[in-house]
């Protein structure tokens, strides 16, 4: 070292604990029937979800739920209404806030299209009380529980 300076040890900074993600699924509702999923992605693989996605910076609830929408389906939806939260730690890695919107479809003629084959198998409506298996955790744990995403009115 010159003019005897000391060289200071060089720190490391421990890496961050993973952060919680915000994502907004959709109930779209025709009739008494939900549109649902078949995941293909790593996390739930080859269950069956609602659309959805993460929450982009600067965007409401509702126009979150409309852009995963249009962009998984190509469905246009209406009638766009919060109606609840859950916090899902599904691994040591994974943990999601999501919201739920409740919508329908602003076309009901409108079929819904695989827009993104590499994170769905395909689209389709389901009756509410005969839903099928496996469902994707977070929305098996809502029906369980006696969720219905159905107005009450």
């Amino acid at each position: 070292m010159e003019n005897g300076a000391q060289q200071t040890p060089a720190t490391t900074t421990p890496p961050s604990p993973p952060m919680p993600k915000v994502g907004v699924a959709a109930f779209l509702l025709k009739g008494s029937k939900v549109l649902l999923g078949k995941r293909l992605s790593a996390v739930g693989h080859s269950t069956f979800a609602l659309p959805g996605g993460h929450l982009e910076f600067g965007e409401s609830f509702e126009e979150c739920a409309t852009r995963e929408v249009k962009e998984e389906t190509g469905l246009i939806i209406d009638k766009t209404e919060y109606l609840t939260v859950t916090n899902n730690v599904i691994s040591e890695k994974v943990h999601t806030v999501c919201v739920f919107i409740r919508a329908v479809p602003a076309d009901i003629n409108q079929k819904p299209e695989t827009l993104e084959p590499d994170k769905c198998a395909g689209w389709d409506w389901y009756e509410w009380n005969n839903l099928p298996k496996p469902l994707f955790g977070p929305l098996e744990d809502m029906v369980q529980s006696g969720f219905n995403p159905f107005p009450t009115t």
